[in-house]
């Protein structure tokens, strides 16, 4: 997984985001290649506001959760 920072642009009416060469390079990106893309917004509650809207509707333990998606987000 790469971690990049970039902003979002305005591409007639929709908004797209900028891959920096580097990781183009590093990760070997093709046009048309399909990537997935994890959106964090930079909020300081940005965690909270995406794990607190499963609160007590979650039967998982937090470990349970976490082993998940590192399960699907490296594998």
């Amino acid at each position: 997984m790469t971690l990049i920072e970039t902003k979002v642009k305005r591409w007639g009416n929709s908004l797209g985001i900028i891959i920096p060469s580097q990781t183009v390079e590093k990760r070997k990106i093709k046009e048309n290649d399909r990537i997935n893309v994890i959106i964090v917004n930079d909020s300081a509650k940005a965690l909270s506001e995406t794990f607190g809207i499963g609160k007590g509707k979650i039967k998982k333990s937090g470990q349970e959760f976490k082993d998940e998606a590192r399960r699907e987000l490296y594998n």
